[in-house]
């Protein structure tokens, strides 16, 4: 089955700048997915990135032009890769406007450079998801699947939950 990856940045791409003590992009477009990949043993995905943006600064803008590369793209199982704080907006913005595809959103609340991340066990179960569920839209977060409309990010308890 062809699964294409669409990335946008989020916590899951994102390494510790040692000189500003924050955490970044890595640089030059690179993303940290096919990191996650490797260490999965799994290399039938495509990847493409869209952007590198937290996904506190995206926009409605950002928004359109992720939908348009979904429906660009030939594969119908796509993984969208999303940062956490406006996963549940950029879900409901896609819900109902991708046609007959399959879209997977997933992300992680702890960067996959700084070990102990959630990134490549939330990125597993959204390649799963995406070969199974039917069409429409989806988040994968912490073990769940969570249709368009019912994706929430618990910050106290630092997950997302119903």
């Amino acid at each position: 089955m062809d699964i294409l990856i669409l990335i946008t940045g989020g916590t899951l791409d994102k390494v510790h700048d040692t000189v500003t003590e924050s955490l970044v992009f890595g640089g030059g477009g690179k993303s940290r997915v096919s990191n996650i990949l490797k260490t999965g043993r799994t290399d039938h995905p495509r990847l493409k990135v869209l952007m590198q943006k937290d996904s506190l600064d995206m926009t409605d803008e950002d928004r359109a032009l992720i939908l348009q590369a979904v429906l660009d793209a030939p594969q119908d199982r796509i993984i969208l890769t999303h940062g956490t704080g406006t996963m549940e907006l950029t879900a409901k913005y896609l819900d109902g406007k991708v046609g007959d595809k399959t879209l997977v959103l997933t992300g992680a609340m702890r960067p996959q450079s700084l070990g102990k991340s959630d990134a490549g066990f939330n990125l597993g179960g959204a390649i799963i998801a995406a070969q199974t569920l039917g069409k429409g839209v989806y988040a994968v977060m912490n073990g769940r699947v969570f249709k368009a409309n019912d994706v929430r990010k618990d910050t106290k308890l630092g997950r997302f939950d119903i």
